[in-house]
């Protein structure tokens, strides 16, 4: 017998965020997020994604075990302003067992057909900004703050309940010992001097502060354009500031500039935390926020994490800019691998912008969709 419950209340979301840590446990490609930080994702009055979205959180029990967990969303949005009538899932794990997957999405179903959606796709978060898409290859990787690991049964639970793929991600790295440097740095002297651009470099973060808002809003405009893009809102953009911007290496923050001072790309790359948040096992005291801290000083391997372009500025070139001034950076810090996040395998756009890096697929994962 499998019963469902919704996790209304404070002590069952503390349950629902620690179910994974006893999935994965001792799993040694499974990263942790840490459990505070989870909680307030979850918390309706801190995490603004609730402005424009609902939200319902669901455990599955068996013999009053924890089996599988399951969010249930929908963002308004994307209905409302984009006309799709999609409800999601997201934070979905589950042990190998289909009837347990087939339980939680049930009240997935439930969400969608109550608002008369028409679809259900995930998993996913809120937002573009939040995890995406279930593993597919690269199990055997370790996986890092920003994407979700899952066993290969999570595929074929979809796959044998009707879900077929819906959009597909690609996950690259290239080592930086074998970046030639000599081709964007050439032609970074060429673009700097053909369009009077300007690179803008940090050692603080309170001098990144007064361009974020700029930030945000050239990424929702470099990524309109894709069909799966739901725009940042305002409340979202002052909530990532705060809880984020810190969080990252000033240094690893890059901003281009045109002759009138506008910005025309940015760039965040972000240290890997994956090992260090596996020794922290979800709790920054006593000794997590050390780890951490020791990652963000001395880890030699980077993860793109997000990248923006204005769109009169996609095709001249203005990425070798970008290298240029994170090539000295890298240099200076010994760093070994560039990792990238997960990236739609039809957006030709980013990929052409890593073709001289001999990039390396090494993870898939997919998002999975059915009609209600």
């Amino acid at each position: 017998m499998i019963t469902v419950v919704e996790a209304h209340t404070k002590a069952l979301l503390k349950e629902y965020v620690k179910f994974p840590f006893e999935l994965y446990k001792n799993h040694p490609y499974w990263v942790p997020p840490l459990i505070a930080d989870e909680l307030e994702t979850f918390d309706k009055s801190k995490n603004p994604a609730f402005a424009s979205a609902e939200a319902y959180f669901y455990l599955a029990y068996r013999d009053g075990k924890v089996v599988g967990r399951i969010a249930a969303i929908i963002n308004w949005n994307e209905v409302n302003n984009q006309g799709k009538k999609k409800v999601r899932f997201g934070w979905w794990d589950v042990v190998d067992d289909i009837a347990v997957t087939k339980a939680l999405l049930e009240k997935v179903y439930e969400l969608g057909m109550a608002h008369d959606l028409d679809h259900v796709e995930g998993p996913m978060g809120f937002s573009n900004l939040d995890k995406v898409g279930v593993l597919t290859e690269g199990f055997n990787e370790i996986g890092s703050m920003i994407t979700w690991y899952n066993y290969p049964y999570y595929k074929d639970h979809l796959e044998q309940l009707g879900f077929v793929k819906e959009k597909e991600y690609l996950e690259n790295r290239f080592s930086f010992n074998n970046v030639n440097p000599d081709f964007f740095i050439k032609a970074n002297d060429l673009i700097v001097k053909r369009y009077g651009l300007k690179p803008v470099n940090f050692t603080s973060t309170s001098a990144i502060m007064p361009y974020v808002d700029k930030m945000f809003d050239l990424f929702n405009a470099s990524y309109a354009s894709l069909s799966s893009f739901v725009a940042i809102t305002y409340v979202q953009k002052e909530y990532f500031k705060k809880k984020y911007i810190s969080f990252i290496n000033p240094e690893y923050i890059k901003f281009i500039l045109d002759k009138d001072d506008k910005m025309i790309a940015f760039s965040i790359v972000m240290p890997s935390f994956s090992e260090a948040l596996q020794k922290t096992k979800g709790k920054l005291f006593p000794f997590g926020f050390y780890h951490l801290l020791q990652a963000k000083k001395n880890s030699k391997d980077v993860l793109f994490y997000l990248i923006g372009i204005d769109p009169e500025y996609q095709s001249k070139g203005v990425t070798a800019v970008v290298f240029n001034e994170y090539y000295k950076v890298f240099k200076a810090k010994g760093i070994q691998n560039c990792i990238r996040t997960p990236e739609l395998e039809d957006n030709h756009a980013i990929h052409n912008i890593w073709k001289h890096f001999n990039p390396v697929t090494f993870r898939r994962r997919r998002t999975y969709t059915k009609s209600l």
